[in-house]
């Protein structure tokens, strides 16, 4: 994620990135005992899962997803029907899942209906995560179908953190609305951090039936449908985001053979998002490695922040510096896109990174405007007035001097090296650090050490 906002909103950035309270899911908004969930359903011994529990769960599985989204734009009603092809590849039993969905929290979500290979199961939510019983032992290597029902609301505002579920100033926005197989991750943070850790999946197929014609921008590309019912697919992608407007405009263009979307309601800036986006991809692809999707698009959004989903970046209405924006959040379809990272826990790992490539190709460096500070902490734990400057800024410089000492060639081949090994999967900092490490004979320890404690 980015930090700019639209124009007006920068001015009261400090009181905008302090989260206020949001209401609940109304689902057994306290998480259930493990002896709980794990009576929630008896099963037999027929399908990939079977009787007894182990108490675990993983995020190491192969999962693929499928939704209906039945969204209704004038009364911003939003509803889901999800079913997720689950193979255990995690090497142990699990009898839960841990789903991640924004919605617990933004949308006043209710679950519906929730089952198990078609056994009725009964999924419980606490702050963003469902609880989701598997109503017995999934053995490493068998496979089972969870089906996930729920209704909710967008908001109808961009204050606080409304802006990742909302429809409001002629545009509708839905990040993290798919439950996605995750850990318990805290959504309230004292500043603009990403509170999310997801795995890559295989394919992702959505359709979304509508109660007028939208146009969409999205996550993976349109594969089908006619009139008001339309159907999107993604493959090797850590989430699903859309946007919707009844008025969006398209411009496109072709760069190494990716296919670039914008996609701006009319007084939007899409020529220059356009020329910043074409730059971007073309330099940063060289530096990084080929973009791995056919398609790019970016989408004009109500307000809030620039945000980055696999395929698709969101430009707010109003954002500050177009060149930098788009720059950072394009240089994300490598660092949490390609290589994943757990955001809220180790945020160096993808928005420093991001940081320091975007701010490489526009030569836009610049000293940060507050003291130093480690670089190994969760968001939880930075200022909203500091979170930038730290992560972003003096972690992106922190990386910018590495470079000159490793030189920019050899510091390339590194990220490249590191976006090699660790494709399609989830990285920590550290393996990050190690990567650089090994293309020296510098020793970085000495650098990297003051500034990441906990691990030195």
């Amino acid at each position: 994620m980015a930090r700019f906002r639209t124009r007006p909103a920068l001015a009261s950035l400090a009181l905008l990135v302090v989260l206020i309270g949001v209401p609940a899911a109304s689902v057994d908004a306290s998480p259930r005992s493990p002896s709980a969930a794990r009576a929630a359903t008896t099963r037999p011994a027929t399908d990939g899962v079977r009787p007894g529990s182990v108490n675990a769960t993983s995020m190491d599985l192969t999962a693929e997803y499928a939704a209906t989204v039945t969204l209704n734009y004038g009364t911003r009603s939003f509803r889901v029907s999800e079913t997720i092809a689950v193979r255990n590849t995690s090497g142990v039993a699990i009898d839960r899942l841990e789903l991640n969905t924004i919605v617990a929290r933004l949308g006043g979500m209710t679950i519906t209906a929730g089952s198990v290979d078609g056994h009725a199961v009964h999924p419980t939510v606490s702050d963003q995560t469902i609880h989701f019983p598997l109503g017995g032992i999934l053995d490493p290597g068998a496979s089972t179908q969870v089906r996930l029902s729920y209704r909710a609301t967008l908001r109808s505002t961009t204050a606080s953190s409304n802006w990742l579920f909302t429809r409001t100033n002629g545009i509708l926005e839905a990040h993290r609305w798919l439950p996605w197989i995750s850990r318990p991750t805290p959504f309230s943070r004292p500043n603009h951090g990403d509170p999310f850790v997801t795995g890559v999946s295989p394919l992702v197929r959505v359709t979304i039936v509508s109660d007028r014609r939208l146009v969409y921008a999205t996550t993976g590309e349109q594969v089908g449908g006619s009139g008001l019912t339309k159907t999107f697919e993604a493959r090797n992608v850590r989430d699903f985001a859309f946007t919707a407007a009844t008025d969006y405009r398209l411009q496109s263009a072709t760069v190494n053979g990716v296919v670039i979307h914008v996609w701006g309601r009319p007084g939007f800036p899409s020529s220059t998002v356009m020329s910043a986006a074409k730059r971007a991809l073309s330099r940063e692809a060289a530096l990084l490695g080929a973009y791995p999707y056919r398609t790019y698009d970016l989408a004009q959004t109500a307000g809030g922040y620039g945000m980055e989903s696999p395929g698709l970046t969101w430009i707010p209405t109003g954002a500050g510096s177009l060149t930098y924006l788009v720059a950072h959040e394009t240089a994300h379809q490598w660092f949490y896109g390609i290589v994943g990272n757990d955001q809220a826990r180790q945020p160096y790992a993808d928005e420093a990174v991001a940081d320091f490539v975007a701010r490489y190709v526009t030569g836009l460096r610049r000293s940060s405007r507050c003291s130093t500070a480690r670089l190994d902490l969760t968001i939880y734990q930075y200022s909203a007035a500091c979170y930038y400057e730290d992560i972003y800024i003096q972690g992106g410089n922190l990386l910018d001097d590495t470079r000159k000492s490793l030189g920019t060639s050899t510091m390339f081949a590194a990220l490249r090296d590191y976006l090699a090994t660790y494709r399609f999967k989830i990285a920590t900092t550290q393996a990050l650090l190690s990567t650089l490490d090994a293309h020296t004979s510098l020793v970085l320890s000495v650098r990297f050490k003051p500034r990441f404690p906990s691990l030195y």
